[in-house]
């Protein structure tokens, strides 16, 4: 029976190049995961949901293609079998989606880089892009829930798969070198989840072996990615000279000179390093400098699926924390405003920081009231966590040293112990 094209999983397709074979072969191996044997979806199931003949797949098949994507099922243009309205997303701790996905998936590769080799054979491209579709859904995942403990888990256990497939199996010089790059980018994106989720002692370590596997890749996509993540990290853990540093170290790749994208989110996380440091006009020019290079883009252009969450929401976001440091509160409130205006539906976690941020540039005005509302929408289950769980720490104590007995103030504590 004749569909409406499924856009949705055809764009996911088109722009993580991953070909209808490989997205068989891809979601024949996750049931396998699930099952215990290889799943039997052929291409011209595939076809079908392209076509929009299948709305609908049954639990396994929808499991596989959420686990591959990093998607759920309605972002990718399916409607739950029973369910009219799939709510909203649930907390990763309470979503046995996520922890199966990335218990079974951290489980298999472990198992992969004990299994001996029954037969060495030669890599190649479709290797480099099956790799690719893995780091593709880490990254959606990373931008669905933040850094957990299982995302940083999952996704070091990639690169060392990716990495032992190299020293399995032969390879020519040019997929050697992709593969490295892949290595080192799944290495960052477990770094990036030790940091979103403030567990800075176990980021440290990943920072020496990405950069490593980077320059054996000789890859500066993924050279800059690490030199930008350095930086957040030495932010975070009071270094703020090591934080600049790193910072100038991303901007000073190439891959900066040859797209502004890149120099732009430099240049606005360079904003945030030197307004740690009090540095207001080596922070003002930075954000100058980021928009004026963003406005230079060819947003149309193809990038790395990592870098997929710049855009002009995020510019503004760390324009944000940038101008609450210099405590420039009405700037600061601005730019949340239109960071929020602009930000992707799927980038829960970073609708959650933002928001954060506005109440502290409300409590910074005074606005206490609509600086309350702004708080009680970060949802209960990113609450809790990383970089959220620490700005609204923060948040609670000025509030309760502004207005101690207001009414907002206990409407406030009440809300977080019942979200406790």
């Amino acid at each position: 029976m004749p569909g409406t094209r499924n856009e949705a999983l055809a764009s996911w397709m088109h722009d993580h190049k991953v070909k209808v074979g490989e997205l068989t072969s891809l979601v024949n191996t996750e049931i396998s995961k699930l099952t215990g044997r290889y799943g039997t979806v052929n291409e011209r199931h595939v076809f079908k949901l392209l076509r929009g003949e299948h709305r609908s797949p049954n639990a396994l098949l929808r499991t596989a293609l959420e686990t591959v994507t990093g998607l759920a099922a309605a972002e990718l243009g399916f409607v739950s079998r029973g369910s009219k309205n799939s709510g909203p997303s649930p907390a990763p701790e309470d979503d046995p989606l996520y922890r199966r996905t990335f218990f079974a998936a951290a489980t298999a590769a472990g198992a992969s880089l004990t299994a001996p080799s029954t037969a060495q054979r030669r890599l190649g491209s479709a290797d480099v892009d099956r790799m690719n579709a893995k780091l593709a859904a880490v990254v959606s995942m990373d931008n669905k829930y933040g850094g957990t403990q299982e995302l940083q888990e999952h996704a070091a256990a990639l690169a060392a798969e990716t990495v032992d497939l190299q020293n399995s199996h032969t390879a020519s010089a040019r997929i050697r070198s992709e593969l490295y790059g892949v290595a080192a980018a799944f290495t960052a994106s477990a770094m990036w989840a030790a940091i979103d989720g403030r567990r800075l002692d176990e980021a440290e370590p990943y920072l020496n072996q990405a950069v490593t596997l980077a320059g054996l890749a000789n890859n500066r996509h993924v050279l800059y990615r690490v030199w930008g993540h350095a930086g957040i990290m030495y932010r975070h853990l009071g270094r703020p000279a090591d934080a600049v540093a790193a910072g100038d170290a991303a901007r000073a790749t190439s891959i900066t000179r040859s797209d502004p994208l890149y120099a732009s989110l430099a240049l606005a996380r360079l904003a945030t390093f030197h307004a740690d440091i009090g540095d207001d006009r080596g922070a003002l020019r930075a954000i100058g400098m980021a928009q004026a290079s963003f406005d230079r883009a060819d947003q149309a252009k193809h990038r790395p699926p990592w870098m997929g969450f710049y855009d002009q929401a995020e510019l503004d976001s760390l324009a944000t924390f940038a101008y609450l440091r210099l405590g420039k509160w009405a700037e600061a409130e601005h730019h949340a405003h239109r960071c929020l205006a602009g930000l992707r539906p799927d980038l829960e976690r970073n609708r959650a920081l933002t928001y954060a941020n506005l109440a502290l540039a409300q409590l910074g005005q005074g606005d206490i009231e609509p600086a309350v509302a702004a708080a009680q929408k970060v949802p209960a289950g990113i609450a809790g966590r990383g970089r959220v769980h620490m700005l609204l720490k923060i948040f609670t104590t000025r509030l309760t040293t502004v207005a101690p007995r207001s009414a907002e103030t206990t409407a406030w504590l009440e809300h977080r112990r019942a979200a406790a």
